[in-house]
């Protein structure tokens, strides 16, 4: 799966209708966010450097050939700023330099203030579900207000949700998202069915940052 491949303005269209569609069957209010990802994660990039400046000195120390040592430490500087180049741009590098807990937690971390920044919390009935798509840590958060009974929505709603989370880790494409997004329609809809008067408080369109 590209990383692109949300940014496009097709792609928006397809997440929109996809929150059209779960919302004509609840009263909850889904919010789709993207982010290319939650976490700058400079330690992984760091890491990469040192890795590529040791066996850079290694390199110099032990090659047969004569190396003027008055060089050396520029070679090695070389060598650490290409590593960590390198990894600022390699996402698979950046995510194998990256402990999955500390990316977990970027992603927590990240989609609770996009919850808050983005006004979520003030439906009338407290019932705001953000999920957030970060594509550099291949994780879906979902954040749900207060109105939102996770533990009612039972089984039906994790394997949805279980759904829409592998779409993203295992690189399935766009389109699965979107088919395993509208998922969760059903079992809120069981739960918290749509009422005719039922206003529309927040945006369908995705948010992409």
């Amino acid at each position: 799966m590209s990383r692109a491949d949300f940014f496009t303005a097709d792609a928006r269209m397809k997440v929109r209708d996809a929150v059209v569609a779960v919302e004509a069957l609840t009263s909850a209010e889904l919010v789709v966010s993207v982010r290319r990802r939650a976490a700058t994660y400079r330690e992984a990039d760091y890491l990469a450097g040192s890795i590529c400046a040791f066996v850079a000195l290694l390199f110099l120390l032990f090659h047969p050939y004569e190396v003027p040592v008055a060089a050396m430490p520029v070679q090695v500087l070389v060598a650490f700023a290409f590593g960590a180049f390198a990894a600022s741009g390699f996402w698979v590098l950046k995510r194998l330099l990256t402990r999955r807990a500390t990316m977990e937690h970027a992603v927590a971390l990240t989609a609770k203030s996009i919850f808050v920044d983005r006004g979520i919390t003030r439906t009338t009935g407290r019932n705001g579900i953000l999920v957030l798509v970060s594509l550099l840590e291949k994780r879906v958060e979902l954040v749900a207000d207060h109105g939102v009974d996770t533990e009612a929505l039972g089984a039906p709603f994790e394997n949805a949700l279980v759904a829409v989370r592998a779409a993203i880790s295992q690189d399935m494409g766009l389109d699965a998202f979107v088919t395993a997004l509208k998922q969760l329609g059903p079992p809120l809809g069981a739960v918290m069915p749509r009422s005719a008067d039922d206003v529309n408080e927040l945006p369908d369109d995705p948010v992409h940052e």
